[in-house]
């Protein structure tokens, strides 16, 4: 692919998952801020490499991995466990629907956070999800379904519903 055809490929890409990269690094990271770095450095890493890929499914998969291992390795990080934290942990409420929601959303563990955001704001399928995380679509779909369960038991207590 010549330089000029990879550069609008590339800018369609990013206008395309930009936000729903976003959307899911803020689900690791619990900053918006630190949610578009990890998405910005993913970007980076994808313009320098230029991999190709068999199809734009696994193009989406590996930005979603990346995204998901980049932040993984940034909750790791000295600095990121020495740092001390600002009050941007909940988004404006122009930046998702609903807060509460997003609040519930971040107090589950990432063992379910992360399939039920891809399950439903990536529209993975259960198999898709599988293969991206690395479990069984067995696996996939139960931590779901606990995810979906806990979900209604923390709004329940908070006085919300789904």
């Amino acid at each position: 692919m010549d330089k000029e055809l990879f550069d609008q490929h590339f800018i369609t890409l990013a206008e395309t998952y930009s936000k729903s990269l976003a959307k899911l690094a803020f689900t690791y990271m619990k900053n918006m801020t630190e949610a578009e770095d990890v998405v910005q450095d993913v970007f980076l890493t994808y313009y320098q490499k230029k991999p190709s890929f068999q199809s734009s499914e696994h193009e989406r998969a590996w930005l979603i991995r990346s995204v998901i291992n980049r932040c993984k390795n940034q909750l790791k990080s000295v600095w990121h466990k020495q740092r001390t934290e600002l009050s941007d942990t909940i988004p404006a409420k122009d930046s998702f629907s609903d807060s509460g929601l997003i609040e519930a959303v971040l107090m589950l563990k990432e063992k379910y956070r992360t399939p039920l955001h891809l399950y439903y704001f990536e529209e993975c399928s259960i198999r898709e999800t599988a293969e991206i995380l690395g479990i069984s679509e067995s696996a996939a779909a139960k931590r779901i379904s606990r995810a979906r369960d806990r979900l209604k038991a923390i709004l329940n207590e908070k006085g919300g519903h789904l």
